[in-house]
């Protein structure tokens, strides 16, 4: 079966195998951070919709249930943008609950926790991870490039209240870029603000996959431990292992399903079709790099495939 909304599971490292679930149309966001695995945001937007409504994301949701969650670690609420932007987030997190007892995790930029009605559609999801890659308004443009409606203050401040009421784990999520926040002046700044939030963990990352902006670099080994020593937090190993996986029955179909949401190298398709017993491997290969959707990147000696994106537009 062909899922509009629903995908995976996929490997994560710090979810282990996440089952993801997409409330909002590719590329719709309030950042465009300048590090996105996915590209430029096309659709800026700070205004939070019912994109989708929320019965067609859990009739989906039911007939995956059919099968069991006996290999899924995490229920993940991500999308290919900003999940928060979904104005039925409450209510889609509420009858999730109601189907299974997996873990339920949202991954977010962080910005809308800033309004308290965000706040309280949160409060049944077990896991919130948010992300804070800047000390300054300054470096926030610089590496987030926000909707032109939001404010720093607030962004950071909506962390920090959002912390002291929530009942379950905060796993702070911080992008480490080359020359603009891994100098130890930076870290230590961005540390300070992390002193005032209420979290359970820090994970580090780094632009591992082909960035939105081609000047993008990632920190040198130095860098990355100088971060863990200063914040406290866990670097995340990028290298996925074959778990990759999809209940779409056609091979090229499934393939593309995760590509859509998740950006993958030539090995992790390959690992990801074998695991399927596929048997034309490299014919789906040849289709692929003819595929006029996605987009083939040679990135540190690896070929990344990606969806393309359309030309940005800004609200």
């Amino acid at each position: 079966m062909n899922f509009k909304y629903i995908y995976g599971p996929i490997p994560s490292r710090r979810l282990g195998r996440s089952l993801g679930i997409s409330p909002i149309p590719f590329g719709t966001c309030n950042l465009s951070c300048v590090y996105c695995q996915l590209g430029r945001t096309i659709n800026m937007i700070n205004e939070r919709r019912e994109f989708f409504p929320v019965e067609e994301i859990i009739k989906e949701f039911k007939e995956y249930s059919l099968n069991g969650f006996g290999d899924v670690d995490f229920v993940t609420i991500v999308g290919e943008g900003e999940p928060l932007l979904y104005s039925k987030i409450g209510e889609l997190i509420s009858q999730i609950r109601e189907i299974t007892d997996k873990p339920i995790a949202v991954i977010t930029n962080g910005i809308l926790l800033s309004d308290k009605n965000v706040w309280e559609e949160l409060m049944q999801a077990d896991v919130i991870m948010p992300t804070l890659d800047a000390y300054d308004k300054e470096t926030f443009k610089k590496i987030n490039r926000p909707h032109k409606s939001i404010s720093f203050e607030e962004y950071v401040n909506g962390l920090i209240e959002f912390s002291k009421v929530y009942q379950g784990k905060i796993w702070l999520e911080f992008m480490l870029v080359k020359d603009i926040n891994d100098s130890e002046e930076s870290l230590r700044k961005i540390k300070e603000i992390f002193d005032k939030i209420t979290y359970d963990r820090i994970y580090i990352n780094v632009p591992v996959r082909p960035p939105a902006e081609k000047w993008v670099e990632m920190p040198d080994k130095k860098s990355i431990e100088l971060a863990e020593e200063i914040l406290g937090g866990i670097a995340i190993d990028h290298l996925a292992k074959n778990e990759f996986y999809s209940a779409i029955d056609d091979d090229y179909e499934a393939l593309i399903s995760i590509i859509k949401r998740h950006p993958m190298n030539q090995y992790e398709i390959k690992s990801f079709l074998e695991s399927r017993n596929c048997k034309n491997i490299n014919e789906i290969m040849e289709r692929l790099e003819k595929e006029e959707s996605i987009e083939v990147i040679n990135y540190k000696g690896l070929k990344i495939y990606r969806l393309k994106r359309l030309k940005a537009s800004r609200r």
